[in-house]
């Protein structure tokens, strides 16, 4: 008896162990999956996959294509000349501008003095050919210088 009662405790442990394992068989044959509904997810497994890969090559594409826009657009900008040189030309192009300008307000100024001296010279020459042909007057027509002094003279 003393062996049966060294046994015992080791057997009960076995036995648990033997039930625990049969409730657990018993779990998995009324809780797993069938074939079917196996296939079928991997079927819908698969066509996940397939549309991942299909939006991965979808998004690469849109990828690569905003890769040669931008490309693009970086060529274009580096052709685009600076706000500097920008300032420069238009700098350089209103000094262009203001020296035309102050060279024809020159040449304006000096003609309008070749005109002043013009005009005082007219008028002095015409001054002088009015005393000519009053000198002629006066002393080509006697008759004209008496007329003269009797309207200038004074009668008593």
């Amino acid at each position: 008896m003393e062996r049966v009662l060294r046994y015992a405790p080791r057997l009960a442990i076995f036995l648990a162990g033997i039930a625990v394992g049969a409730l657990t068989g018993s779990r998995r044959e009324r809780g797993g999956m069938d074939s079917t509904a196996a296939d079928e997810l991997k079927r819908s497994l698969a066509g996940l996959e397939d549309r991942l890969a299909s939006q991965e090559s979808a998004n690469a594409s849109i990828h690569n294509q905003i890769e040669a826009r931008l490309a693009g657009h970086a060529a274009k900008l580096a052709e685009v000349p600076s706000t500097a040189q920008i300032t420069a030309a238009v700098e350089q192009l209103l000094a262009k501008t203001m020296a035309s300008l102050d060279e024809r307000l020159t040449t304006q100024a000096h003609s309008i003095e070749v005109l002043k001296t013009t005009v005082s010279q007219t008028d002095s020459l015409l001054e002088r050919v009015l005393e000519s042909l009053d000198s002629l007057q006066t002393h080509g027509d006697p008759s004209g210088l008496s007329a003269d002094v009797a309207h200038q003279q004074p009668t008593i």
